[in-house]
């Protein structure tokens, strides 16, 4: 771990101003936190753990405009000066709409950028505590709390490149999969469309027992009862959909 400068301390937590919630760095290598490992000794810290293997919760931060929403990082060092006051290292998440690109229709509401934008900032600027899933482990939160969010892409932010660069694509519009949009599943090819590609309402869609895509769909098909559906791709579906790389 890098060594701080006179008159600096390095910190294992941070209580947030006004609340009664912690912000802890943690070791990767292990899980556990930084007290725990070794009770604060960075000496120690620095010869048995990497600083690239220490990490720290996910915070929201007040953004100096009031209309915009909290600005979401991840916490990499905590450190205090000799009167106390509080810095943090910051690793930042960009939105959808603050990338070079900008938000696309596959991008979820809930969606975030994990970017190579380092910052230090004020702890005092930490609003709460917030959890960024991974894609795969989002799509299965049976209920998604206003501070829950994922990340599928990490991102730099100087070229506006994405890793990875390419993802499956479903439908015959050929996007990513959005976790907020309702799709069904064909059951023949497997895999799945938006029911406004297949010239279906949300409504109709919520009514299907069975559903053909274009391509397998026959006339007898087509005459089949439509009661139920099945709902977005699912992670552990017994049958693969159809994934194509663009």
């Amino acid at each position: 771990m890098a060594k701080t400068k006179p008159g600096k301390k390095d910190l294992d937590s941070y209580t947030i101003k006004g609340t009664n919630k912690v912000v802890r760095l943690t070791c990767a290598c292990s899980g556990n936190s930084l007290s725990a490992i070794c009770d604060r000794d960075k000496t120690v810290l620095s010869r048995t753990y990497p600083e690239e293997s220490i990490s720290g919760d996910t915070v929201m931060m007040r953004p100096s405009d009031s209309d915009k929403p909290p600005y979401v990082a991840r916490v990499e060092k905590i450190e205090a000066d000799h009167r106390n006051n509080v810095k943090v290292h910051v690793r930042w998440y960009y939105r959808p709409e603050e990338s070079l690109g900008g938000r696309r229709q596959f991008h979820g509401a809930k969606e975030l950028f994990l970017s190579d934008h380092y910052d230090i900032q004020s702890a005092h600027t930490i609003e709460g505590k917030c959890t960024v899933h991974s894609f795969k482990n989002y799509t299965k939160l049976e209920d998604v709390g206003a501070d829950d969010y994922f990340c599928r892409f990490e991102y730099k932010a100087a070229t506006g490149g994405f890793t990875p660069d390419r993802v499956a694509v479903y439908c015959k519009c050929e996007m990513p999969y959005n976790p907020d949009d309702l799709m069904v599943q064909c059951e023949r090819c497997k895999d799945w469309f938006h029911p406004s590609c297949m010239d279906m309402t949300t409504e109709e869609a919520k009514k299907l027992e069975h559903f053909s895509c274009t391509d397998c769909s026959s006339e007898d098909d087509a005459k089949r009862s439509m009661n139920s559906f099945p709902v977005s791709p699912s992670m552990e579906a017994k049958v693969e959909p159809k994934r194509r790389k663009r």
